[in-house]
């Protein structure tokens, strides 16, 4: 089984916020949600989806 993780450290914000899904189409959601709420991110412009998609890690498990 796979899932898909994200952190906000790993883009090099001062920010705990850490999120999962199984899918990236699950996961980006819970991500521009955060932005909004916790960064004041209106619009995800191209420079920031790009260094968020470089972030997702893929993780396996069984």
């Amino acid at each position: 089984m796979t899932s898909y993780q994200f952190k906000c450290k790993d883009i090099g914000m001062d920010c705990d916020f850490q999120a999962s899904a199984k899918t990236k189409e699950e996961l980006m959601p819970k991500i521009g949600t955060h932005a909004k709420n916790a960064h004041k991110i209106e619009t995800i412009d191209e420079a920031l989806q790009t260094k968020v998609n470089n972030a997702i890690k893929k993780r396996m498990f069984f």
